[in-house]
C-alpha cells in the first residue's frame, strides 16, 4: 500500500475521522511550533520521527493495529511477523495491575530513634491519608509505609527514614499528583519526627503496578524444533550474561518504547523501572521468560513495571499521541499496558528467532538499504532500485550506492 492506501484503511478499520486523516498527512497543521515552545524551554522546532503500524496483533481475543515511533528500521516488520505467529495459536494473554505508584518521602537528621519516628508517623496515619487525599479528585490514597534505608555511598550519610505513599493513579501515569501528595505531607512528617525532609519525590519504580503477557509461537512456523532449542539456547545466554542481557531487552523495549512514543508515555521512566525489575534478584538479567511447551512449541512470557497514563500530561495535549491511542481504541491505562507487554514480546521474539536461525543483519540490512541509498542521494523509484542492489550485493555503505546511483543516472 502506498500512504494513501493505508490511510484509507485505517480510517475504515478504526473509524478515524476525515481530521484525524488530514493530520497523519501532514501533522504540522495541528502541532506547530507555538505548541512546542509551550512543552519545552529554548524550544527552536520540531523533531519529526516517522509513525508506522504494526498489524496482526491479537491481545484478550481483540485485534489491535500498534502505532509506532520509531526510526529503526525493521522494528514494525518484526513485530508484525510476530504478531501474525502468535495469532495462530491465539495471539496474547495479559493482564495488568492497578495503577498503584509509589511516592517517596526522605526523612533525614532524625533526634529521635528510626523506631519512634516510624510508630510516631503509624499513629497518625489517618490523618496524613486525609491530608494526601485531599489533593486529588480522581487518583486515590491506598495506604501509607515506612522503611529504613542505609546509605551505601561513599558519603556515609547513616540511616535514612522512608514514609511512602501507595496511590492509586487510576489513568494517569501519575508523577504530577504523586508529586504534590508527598509535598502536602513532608511538613508533617517533619513535625512528627523531628527530622529535615529532603526530597519528596514519585518513584519511576512501579513494583505495585506490574503488566504480565504471555504467548505461545507454533513449533512448525518458527521452521522446526532445532530452531527452538536454538531460540532457547539465545535465552539461556541472555539469562546468564550481563553483557547479552542489556542487548536482549533492548531488543524488548524496542516494541515497547516505540508504543510508547506514539501514545505520548514517558518512555524514560518505563525504560528505567523495566532495567531495574530485570536485575530485581541482584543480576541483571532477560526481563523475558522463554520455555518449550509439551508439544514443542515456543512460549514466551514478560513481566515489568508499567506506569503509563491516557489522561493528563502528553497523551492528553499532543495531537499525534491523541490519534495513536485513538487507533488503539484503548478505554484504560491498564488496557495501554496490555499492549505495551505485548509489543516487547512480540519484538524480543523476532529479535532471538532472526539470530538463532538467519542472523539478524539478513532482513535488518535489506530494509536498511533504503536509508543508504537515499542518504546516496536516490529519490523515488531509485530509492528501490539502488537498495535491492546493494541488498543483493550485500554491499549496504554509501559510496555502493553512490556509485549504482551514477550508473542508473547515466543510462537515463
Amino acid at each position: 500500500m502506498n500512504q494513501s492506501e493505508r490511510l484509507r484503511y485505517l480510517k475504515k478499520i478504526t473509524g478515524l475521522s476525515a481530521q484525524d486523516i488530514a493530520i497523519l498527512q501532514d501533522p504540522s497543521s495541528a502541532f506547530r511550533f507555538d505548541n512546542a515552545n509551550t512543552m519545552i524551554e529554548n524550544a527552536i522546532g520540531i523533531f519529526a520521527l516517522p509513525l508506522g503500524i504494526a498489524t496482526n496483533f491479537v491481545i484478550n481475543g481483540k485485534e489491535y493495529l500498534l502505532p509506532m515511533a520509531i526510526e529503526e528500521p525493521s522494528i514494525i516488520a518484526a513485530a508484525s511477523k510476530a504478531a501474525k505467529i502468535a495469532k495462530s495459536k491465539g495471539g496474547f494473554i495479559a493482564e495488568a495491575d492497578e495503577s498503584i505508584m509509589i511516592g517517596q518521602i526522605q526523612i533525614v537528621s532524625l533526634p529521635i530513634s528510626e523506631e519512634s519516628a516510624k510508630i510516631n508517623i503509624l499513629s497518625s496515619k489517618k490523618e496524613i491519608l486525609e491530608l494526601a487525599s485531599s489533593k486529588s479528585r480522581f487518583a486515590v490514597v491506598k495506604d501509607l509505609q515506612v522503611r529504613q534505608v542505609q546509605d551505601k555511598s561513599q558519603h556515609n550519610k547513616g540511616v535514612m527514614l522512608l514514609v511512602e505513599l501507595l496511590v492509586d493513579a487510576k489513568d494517569a501515569m501519575g508523577a504530577n499528583i504523586v508529586n504534590t501528595m508527598c509535598e502536602s505531607i513532608a511538613p508533617v512528617v517533619e513535625q512528627l519526627t523531628g527530622g529535615e525532609v529532603i526530597l519528596k519525590i514519585i518513584s519511576n519504580y512501579a513494583t505495585k503496578r506490574l503488566v504480565k503477557c504471555k504467548a505461545i509461537f507454533d513449533k512448525d512456523e518458527l521452521g522446526g524444533q532445532d530452531v527452538v532449542e536454538r531460540i532457547l539456547y539465545a535465552y539461556a545466554f541472555a539469562y546468564s550474561d550481563v553483557y547479552r542481557a542489556v542487548t536482549h531487552n533492548k531488543g524488548v523495549m524496542n516494541g515497547i518504547d516505540a508504543v510508547a512514543l506514539a501514545t505520548g508515555q514517558d518512555f524514560r521512566a518505563i525504560e528505567a523501572g523495566a532495567h531495574a525489575y530485570a536485575a530485581r534478584d541482584g543480576t541483571y538479567r532477560s526481563i523475558t521468560n522463554w520455555n518449550k511447551t509439551e508439544d514443542g512449541d515456543l512460549a514466551g512470557e514478560i513481566e515489568l513495571p508499567m506506569a503509563i497514563g491516557i489522561v493528563g500530561g502528553v497523551a492528553s495535549v499532543h495531537p499525534m499521541a491523541k490519534l495513536a491511542l485513538k487507533i488503539l481504541g484503548v478505554k484504560t491505562a491498564k488496557d495501554l499496558a496490555i499492549i505495551l507487554a505485548a509489543a516487547g514480546l512480540a519484538q524480543n521474539f523476532a529479535a532471538i528467532r532472526a539470530l538463532a536461525s538467519e542472523g539478524i543483519q539478513k532482513g535488518h540490512m535489506r530494509l536498511h538499504a533504503r536509508n543508504i541509498a537515499a542518504a546516496a542521494g536516490a529519490t523515488g523509484n531509485q530509492i528501490e532500485i539502488v537498495a535491492n542492489k546493494i541488498a543483493e550485493e550485500r554491499t549496504v555503505n554509501v559510496d555502493r550506492a553512490k556509485e549504482i546511483l551514477a550508473l542508473i543516472n547515466k543510462d537515463n
